[in-house]
């Protein structure tokens, strides 16, 4: 069946799967502390601008928000997130279990402003009776965002700077940040992010990678023995050169970037091709992730012959449904789902 449900439903880019197979019978260190891991870190490094950057890979998003937001937070501390951020909605309280509360901010679209982040914290610290209540120990944000959307450089400029001003670090979730990074409509860069980020990491998982996150450090800040903690959540993989290895792969002739450009161009064609047959969108996203507004009857049909995800309710009759390209999708599938929606319309008015 034709599938646009997510952006990890294929395994990896063949590059990867060819170093894998190069590399398999070679023996190296394990936790990551083989050339490979060390080799992928440089090259992210010199990526980002930030040679004093810290980097540490994990297997999984849900898995990396999880640590990241433990080991920065104090036991009293939680995470300042929009309503729609991930870690709120769908992570089934991963940070909750932690001991830590996720702390829900308005959303424009899913992202955060400045200004009413700033009026929380002030609200917070002005309570007489904050000592009582959980502390705002850190904000997160994704890029790109639940929908889609991007912070501009101004809007993370901003929220840095409060951020900054109350101390408390700004960790910005991305799993698809290769997306964001060559989406036609940003004004922001890989070395930006690291500038005004504390902690950010960098997604394999939904970008060409079998399985992989890359947690990245700025400001000198990684948490002590971090390793340690990452070994009490029972995240740390013996065999680490196999994310070390899918890393330096993806950091080689700019090979992240270019699958990345080509999720942003299957989805600018998605787009178009339903915007000529006159269907109206959720949002304007820039990015790899489309929200199509469906008749419900419609949805119902297209779900037999094509994969994509439920979203939410646009109204009685009607349903937004996201559309996900990837590194992987072809031109041909995009083709294909065009004409299965063109055969429908007749099918309508036959």
């Amino acid at each position: 069946m034709l599938s646009f449900e997510c952006d990890y439903t294929e395994g990896a880019h063949e590059r990867i799967l060819q170093k894998l197979i190069e590399t398999n019978m070679e023996q190296h260190s394990g936790y990551g502390s083989d050339i490979y891991c060390e080799s992928a870190k440089e090259k992210i490094r010199k990526a980002c601008q930030c040679p004093q950057a810290q980097v540490f890979f994990l297997t999984g998003g849900t898995q990396t928000n999880q640590i990241v937001i433990d080991s920065m937070l104090k036991p009293y501390e939680g995470v300042a997130a929009a309503q729609t951020g991930h870690v709120n909605v769908h992570e089934a309280g991963a940070i909750e279990f932690t001991g830590h509360k996720v702390m829900e901010l308005l959303q424009h679209e899913g992202k955060i402003y400045a200004k009413e982040l700033e009026e929380f914290l002030q609200g917070f610290w002005r309570d007489e009776n904050y000592e009582h209540m959980v502390f705002p120990g850190m904000v997160y944000i994704s890029y790109p965002t639940e929908y889609g959307t991007l912070y501009s450089e101004q809007e993370l400029r901003e929220l840095s700077s409060v951020c900054k001003k109350y101390s408390i670090p700004l960790y910005m979730d991305g799993a698809r940040l290769g997306y964001g990074l060559m989406s036609n409509d940003t004004d922001v860069t890989l070395p930006m992010i690291a500038k005004y980020c504390d902690v950010f990491y960098i997604g394999g998982t939904k970008v060409g990678a079998l399985c992989g996150e890359a947690v990245v450090f700025t400001k000198n800040n990684m948490p002590a023995h971090f390793l340690t903690i990452v070994k009490q959540h029972g995240a740390l993989l013996a065999k680490g050169r196999l994310l070390g290895i899918q890393f330096d792969t993806l950091f080689t002739d700019n090979l992240y970037f270019k699958v990345s450009r080509h999720a942003i161009e299957m989805a600018e064609r998605l787009k178009k091709g339903f915007r000529e047959k006159g269907y109206s969108f959720l949002l304007d996203s820039p990015t790899n992730q489309q929200f199509i507004i469906l008749e419900n009857k419609e949805m119902e049909a297209l779900k037999e012959k094509v994969r994509f995800s439920y979203w939410e309710k646009a109204d009685e009759t009607h349903t937004a449904v996201r559309f996900a390209t990837s590194w992987a999708t072809r031109e041909q599938d995009i083709d294909e789902l065009m004409e299965i929606l063109d055969e429908m319309h007749i099918s309508d008015v036959g």
